[in-house]
């Protein structure tokens, strides 16, 4: 099996799953910077930007700390693409000591995990234009769309795309079989019903990068 410089990178991604921690937690474990397997530090200068791999030491660190064999890691990067995830911690817990450590970074015990959108055909980014959704979503933001995730519901966060060619991102403040009401966040918006045969897919809003 090709060992694919992504497949590498989602072995140790899902290893660090795995053992509950994150990479950044995985590298700790094993004795290495905190930042070895960070995803700023998979790619290097260039256009495009050049492939660094995991060095020989580093993976038999990882793998010592871990237990795990060459071959038990190898069936991980043959494995199908992983759910990345990253360290999850509430606010209140986020303020008390043994979070993190001296550099400020998350240490690997006691924190949850929060799953990140796998790569798939269904993901879009979209850019937000206007203000009738600030202060949630200002002008320039993007979001990320996932066309299978449309099983919404009151309260949601979505991405309309209407039979007239207009692309609206909103909120949904009520819907039945026959039409659905979009609300704004801006109050200088009123709230718009759009007829579900006028809509040609409405998809959850996942994420923001503001």
């Amino acid at each position: 099996m090709p060992l694919s410089h992504a497949k590498l990178w989602n072995a140790l991604d899902a290893l660090a799953h795995r053992e509950g921690t994150s990479p950044s937690g995985l590298a700790r474990r094993a004795g290495l910077d905190a930042t070895s397997f960070n995803p700023s530090k998979r790619f290097g200068p260039g256009e495009p930007p050049r492939p660094r791999w995991p060095s020989t030491e580093s993976l038999t660190r990882v793998l010592e700390a871990t237990g795990l064999s060459l071959g038990a890691f190898a069936d991980l990067a043959g494995d199908a693409p992983v759910t990345r995830s990253i360290p999850l911690l509430g606010l209140a817990k986020a303020g008390a000591d043994g979070f993190f450590d001296d550099a400020g970074l998350p240490l690997a015990e006691g924190w949850d995990q929060t799953d990140l959108p796998t790569h798939r055909d269904s993901l879009f980014s979209l850019t937000i234009d206007g203000d009738s959704m600030t202060p949630l979503y200002r002008q320039g933001d993007r979001v990320i769309v996932d066309l299978e995730a449309s099983d919404v519901r009151r309260g949601d966060r979505v991405a309309v795309r209407t039979a007239e060619g207009e692309t609206l991102a909103k909120e949904i403040a009520a819907m039945n079989a026959r039409e659905v009401t979009l609300s704004s966040i801006n109050p200088a918006y009123p709230p718009r019903t759009v007829r579900r045969h006028d809509i040609v897919w409405m998809a959850r809003i996942l994420w923001v990068s503001q």
